[in-house]
């Protein structure tokens, strides 16, 4: 049953023009989604502008908060704010998350172990059988495997992933979850959404407008540890995904082709970046710094002196000594990189024995 609040934050959420941050500059001005929702034109013009705001306010005489809820359960959806502890720790981390993401299935605490594959719509069949077993070994040992349901390689990770008994696939559309994009996918994001999580952050009722998938993008990246990228022309959108990745501190990897394929020319352009070549999940796992873990399987948690940590969390646990410390400060202390420390903590969490107290900012548990 949503709260009062959690359908103004919909509500606000669908406003046109009302994006993450200026959602978020409406929140701090006036509290809550409902108190923002509420305003007098004149307060909004204040934290929006003129422009914005009459859009707001018009927006307000045809969009009713409850009409909004009925919506979301007509659909078999259901609706995370960013505010709620069970919205996903590493897409919290970005700045600006989305404030709302709608989704069918079941998020776990082992979407944690997060890594994305994406790749080009137009993939050769060298290309769709690299995706699909990349994916079906990460989910073998208990990684969750991301991407974003388009042709080609998004569909074949999604595949890959689903072959494996107990394998989880998160799918991230750039259209709201009723508007199935492309629509040859309508099977596999029901078997998506049976097995694990079909999400997005557009809500119901939106098209798959091109200029949404950028945005989608992001949000492939801030569910992962890390992005890979298996083929890809120059110019390929999985290029925005992987830019993404650097800006929110994720690794990059990168499948290498024939010299002579476009589609060899993205993963090989992010190699000469400095994105991790890539020829199999051993490649991202000992990347990452995970164990190998079968399905189903977890990591044990120690509650005696002795933990059972790698030499990287037994780093950051020494670190977190000095109390609640946010994940800035462990990276600068550390002197590793972000995508390292991330997937540390991510680790530590499900061993219990550190926690997520604010956001990016970690205590130990004992």
């Amino acid at each position: 049953m949503l709260t009062d609040e959690a359908l103004h934050w919909i509500a606000l959420h669908k406003a046109p023009g009302i994006g993450p941050k200026r959602f978020y500059r409406l929140l701090a001005a006036f509290g809550t989604a409902r108190a923002a929702w509420e305003a007098e034109p004149d307060a909004l013009a204040k934290v929006l502008g003129r422009k914005v705001a009459a859009g707001l306010v018009a927006f307000r005489r045809t969009c009713s908060p409850p009409a909004e809820g009925e919506r979301v359960y007509k659909a078999g959806c259901r609706v995370l704010l960013a505010r709620d502890p069970t919205y996903p720790a590493l897409l919290r981390q970005t700045s600006d998350p989305p404030p709302v993401l709608y989704y069918k299935g079941e998020f776990q605490p082992s979407d944690r172990l997060a890594v994305a594959i994406v790749g080009s719509r137009r993939a050769t069949p060298r290309g769709l059988n690299t995706a699909r077993e990349l994916a079906a070994d990460l989910a073998a040992q208990g990684v969750t495997v991301v991407s974003g349901l388009a042709r080609g390689i998004d569909s074949a990770a999604h595949r890959g992933a689903l072959q494996v008994e107990g394998g989880r696939t998160i799918a991230v559309l750039g259209s709201g979850l009723d508007r199935v994009y492309p629509p040859e996918n309508a099977g596999l994001m029901q078997a998506i959404a049976e097995r694990a999580v079909v999400c997005s952050e557009f809500p119901l009722g939106t098209p798959p407008y091109a200029a949404n998938f950028p945005a989608r993008n992001r949000v492939i990246s801030g569910l992962s540890l890390a992005v890979t990228v298996v083929e890809a022309t120059a110019d390929s959108g999985s290029l925005i995904t992987a830019d993404f990745a650097l800006e929110q501190g994720r690794d990059v990897f990168a499948v290498p082709g024939p010299i002579e394929r476009e589609g060899s020319r993205g993963p090989h352009g992010l190699i000469k970046q400095g994105a991790l070549l890539v020829e199999g999940a051993e490649d991202i796992l000992a990347a990452l710094n995970l164990p190998l873990m079968a399905v189903g399987g977890s990591v044990a948690a120690s509650t005696g002196p002795d933990l059972a940590l790698s030499p990287t969390e037994r780093k950051i646990w020494d670190l977190l000594a000095a109390g609640e410390t946010h994940i800035d400060d462990l990276v600068r202390a550390s002197g590793l990189p972000v995508a390292t420390v991330n997937a540390a903590l991510v680790m530590m969490e499900m061993k219990a024995v550190v926690s997520q107290v604010a956001a990016k900012t970690f205590r130990r548990n004992r």
